[in-house]
């Protein structure tokens, strides 16, 4: 990749993969996409004449001397890798050179990931100078979400803003536009659940209204008052948007929808004559699967104040639970229908703790190939198919005393 204004890059240092980079899979590419810093055949044609053999590689010290004479067009974030993917293999093929330039990671770069033991020797991505105001964003971005300097520099070289992350803000804007709706159709902005016609709506989940499966899933765009809807949304945005923006939209979108519905589920089958409202099962998937992921990389995060944000992320979370535990039983609006509950922040969580964490890790490489994710996935699965069981059967067998209909 080409970029304009391109830095100096001293070719003949000796950098190499980091060695918390162990164990990493990364997606396997067939690709015969060109570069774009210059036409596919004048970069065969350079290769071919560093390989005089014709054996399809050139050796560590060809590919630096082809560097020397032709790499200042290439971005130094690129050369890093190609000059570790080099120096692990002793030697590289013209295929890995493209696929690497076109930001796609080959079986030859999982390869000297593996097999490398020591720091980059480049300057970091943080030391870069000259920067706009998007670039220093995307820069911060990378530094808040991944814990290697290999991935930092490929995702700031890499991320295009094409698609934005729109999945979150969405999100927000669907539940912010409801919460004022219903607002101003009931003339209250706090404790709306007081208000007689709240859990009348096709929204919220009630206990009664199970067999409406969407209410396992819509529940999340009803907030009990502004309180709760602020503290969601400060969370959602200041998390959520920066891990769309790194692992896009299907991830993240899978990690919050799986929160939802464990969280709603959990409720059906812990707390079952209680209602459920509020984004919290999805927001607590994702900010427990972002902290989770900074404490297990501890070393390697390198944002600012991680301790601070840390804990002012967990101060966020409880007063939020704590607000859901005090409302939970809080004397009821609709006796004898109790007040929403709280087990869906419950289940958020442990969602977050394990497929979370999973796909978080995962930067830029395959889930299916990843088998911890599809033991987790499994799990999941399995917890779905019995909270459906227990919603068909459970509450006739146990004869639960459910509330009347909002």
């Amino acid at each position: 990749m080409m970029r304009d204004g391109a830095r100096d890059v001293q070719v003949n240092s000796s950098p190499a993969v980091a060695s918390n980079a162990e164990g990493e899979e990364i997606e396997v590419l067939e690709s015969t996409d060109v570069l774009p810093a210059a036409p596919e055949d004048q970069w065969k044609s350079l290769f071919d004449k560093y390989d005089p053999e014709s054996s399809g590689f050139i050796s560590t010290e060809r590919f630096r001397d082809l560097l020397a004479a032709h790499g200042s067009e290439l971005d130094p974030h690129k050369l890093e890798v190609l000059l570790a993917l080099a120096d692990a293999n002793g030697k590289i093929c013209y295929q890995d050179f493209v696929n690497l330039m076109s930001n796609k990671r080959s079986n030859s770069f999982r390869r000297a990931i593996l097999q490398g033991s020591r720091q980059l020797k480049g300057a970091s991505l943080r030391e870069e100078g000259g920067l706009g105001l998007s670039q220093r964003l995307v820069r911060h971005i990378a530094y808040e979400t991944l814990p290697r300097e290999v991935d930092r520099k490929w995702y700031f070289d890499s991320y295009t803003c094409c698609p934005p992350p729109w999945l979150i803000l969405v999100i927000t804007i669907a539940e912010v536009a409801v919460f004022m709706y219903y607002g101003l159709m009931l003339d209250r902005w706090v404790l709306q659940v007081s208000s007689p016609g709240f859990l009348r709506g096709p929204l919220p989940y009630h206990p009664r209204l199970r067999a409406q499966a969407w209410r396992f899933l819509t529940y999340v765009f009803m907030h009990t008052g502004i309180e709760h809807l602020g503290l969601n949304m400060a969370m959602q945005l200041l998390v959520g948007v920066p891990l769309e923006m790194v692992h896009g939209a299907l991830r993240i979108g899978l990690v919050y929808v799986c929160g939802v519905l464990a969280g709603s589920l959990a409720v059906s089958v812990t707390d079952m004559t209680a209602p459920v409202v509020g984004s919290s099962g999805g927001v607590y998937a994702l900010v427990s699967a972002h902290l989770a992921n900074i404490v297990m990389n501890w070393s390697g995060m390198q944002c600012q104040f991680k301790l601070f944000r840390m804990a002012m992320a967990l101060v966020c979370m409880s007063v939020e639970f704590g607000r859901a535990v005090w409302l939970r039983f809080y004397p009821p609006a609709f006796p004898p229908c109790p007040n929403p509950s709280f087990v869906a922040h419950l289940g958020g969580v442990a969602v977050g703790l394990t497929l979370g964490v999973v796909v978080l890790q995962n930067y830029e490489q395959r889930l299916q190939e990843q088998s911890l994710f599809w033991i987790f996935f499994c799990v999941y699965t399995l917890f779905i198919m019995c909270g459906v069981f227990w919603n068909v059967f459970a509450y006739s067998l146990l004869d639960v005393k459910l509330p009347p209909p909002p």
